[in-house]
């Protein structure tokens, strides 16, 4: 549609028109246009703020007045505010904004867990947590949250990113001695949350190659791509009988672990790395189809060897999948370790701040906090918390994913406005979230300024602002 206003055909390609446009069409998850005034507030706060003190930093970055700190708490504990409604709106308005990546015709979901230190001893979830990681400057025990995220593989130009789509909590807290969920049961949830209508791959570490999960994805028509352990074995085919013998027949045949195969290297073919990064390295692959008794279905192993990473095994449920694009499928699974480091750093999408008053303080160390012998008004505010925080998450998943978008839509503007300095910039390579969100903090001013389209979001703004404070916007007054 064509607009005789000149400041507002400029304003819909600016970084905050295109950042606005996206946002509204979140509208659907709020019941109230103030609900969703205010998470817009949070999303621009927590897009360009500078340090990663909670809903302070929001008010800082912005100088809004002292009463909107209060009305920010208000908004991350609003029952109005429906995470899981929010985060199935986010993945369709993600599916328009991005070209998913499809194999197979299937999308691709990356999916990993996070463990997030928490010194509050009045945070409902928080509990001992084992880090196993190869990095020595992680402590072995921390105190803190345990999350699960599942985030939406695509396609941007050569590269590929994943775009964050949902965040858990899925450990700490049991309400009911008779709940036997585990964390693969709260994966399979957060998956059927989504309500996705088409086929996908799962993309996991070896923590999710279980029975349970396969299951689970099977019985809806999905897969599983994911490594296994170093001790794990599979089954041949049973070789049929030529002779009727009395009892069952054989549902499985010879036994073989899996990481003796890497002996037998004769059976290997020598192809090019798919993975990202990898242009003249060459690998060893094998591949064979077994039944996999955990799952008792057959199932698609690939063994690679790899001239300077080792040796790896992959399975996949689906054995028409190539076993190269199982191998390029799992070396992208690495892109949403790259989102959590923005998440935690840039976003702050896991640093929340909100204590329950009324809590019984926790030890350190401690497991989980068992509420089953709690009374109903002591549960019913560890829920209004747990949902506060997954509030704050989610409004940071969010937050992350438009700045990739804009980092996939808007390059060029993006450096244009960045006004810093890096030491490389490289001409192929997609501006990270830290550089979209300077160029956004940069030119926030100027999109206060002019009028168009997005002016119930400026007016919002400047009614809360203290000018007296703020002083990077005082030429808005």
């Amino acid at each position: 549609m064509k607009s005789n206003n000149k400041n507002e055909i400029k304003e819909d390609f600016s970084l905050w028109g295109l950042w606005w446009a996206a946002l509204q069409q979140l509208r659907g998850a709020f019941g109230r246009t103030r609900t969703f005034m205010w998470f817009a507030v949070a999303v621009v706060g927590l897009s360009i703020r500078q340090d990663l003190a909670g809903v302070t930093s929001i008010v800082r970055i912005l100088g809004l007045q002292d009463r909107c700190y209060d009305r920010l708490l208000d908004l991350f504990h609003s029952p109005a505010f429906e995470p899981d409604k929010l985060a199935q709106l986010w993945l369709k308005l993600a599916l328009k904004l991005f070209t998913p990546y499809r194999a197979h015709g299937r999308l691709v979901l990356l999916g990993d867990g996070i463990k997030v230190a928490k010194e509050g001893r009045k945070m409902p979830g928080v509990k001992s947590l084992h880090q196993e990681s190869q990095d020595n400057s992680k402590a072995e025990y921390i105190m803190g949250h345990s999350c699960q995220a599942l985030s939406l593989l695509a396609q941007v130009g050569e590269n590929c990113v994943a775009v964050p789509i949902i965040s858990r909590i899925h450990e700490g807290l049991v309400f009911s001695n008779r709940c036997q969920k585990t964390v693969l049961d709260r994966m399979l949830e957060m998956l059927a949350v989504l309500k996705l209508s088409c086929n996908y791959y799962l993309v996991a570490d070896c923590y999710y190659a279980a029975a349970k999960i396969v299951q689970g994805l099977l019985a809806s028509g999905h897969h599983l791509i994911s490594r296994v352990k170093t001790n794990a074995v599979a089954y041949e085919l049973p070789t049929p009988e030529t002779t009727k013998k009395a009892g069952r027949k054989k549902l499985y045949g010879k036994k073989l672990r899996l990481y003796s195969l890497f002996k037998n290297t004769a059976s290997f073919s020598e192809a090019k790395s798919p993975c990202y990064g990898e242009i003249h390295v060459i690998i060893r692959i094998y591949t064979l189809d077994l039944i996999w008794r955990p799952v008792g279905k057959l199932m698609r192993f690939v063994l690679v060897s790899h001239p300077n990473r080792g040796k790896i095994v992959l399975v996949c449920s689906d054995t028409s999948l190539e076993p190269i694009e199982i191998l390029r499928l799992y070396g992208l699974r690495f892109k949403i370790e790259v989102n959590f480091k923005s998440a935690l750093h840039t976003i702050g999408t896991y640093l929340y701040h909100f204590w329950m008053s009324g809590m019984k303080a926790i030890k350190r160390p401690s497991g989980n906090q068992y509420l089953h012998h709690e009374d109903d008004k002591y549960r019913d505010a560890v829920r209004r918390k747990l949902h506060a925080y997954h509030n704050f998450i989610q409004t940071g998943v969010t937050a992350q994913g438009l700045l990739l978008y804009l980092a996939s839509c808007a390059t060029t503007t993006v450096w244009q406005s960045f006004g810093s300095y890096l030491r490389t910039i490289r001409p192929n390579t997609l501006p990270s979230e830290m550089v979209v969100a300077m160029a956004l903090r940069n030119s926030l001013p100027q999109f206060l300024l002019v009028s168009g389209s997005s002016t119930i979001l400026k007016k919002f703004l400047r009614h809360r602002m203290d000018f007296s404070r703020a002083e990077t916007f005082r030429l808005v007054a």
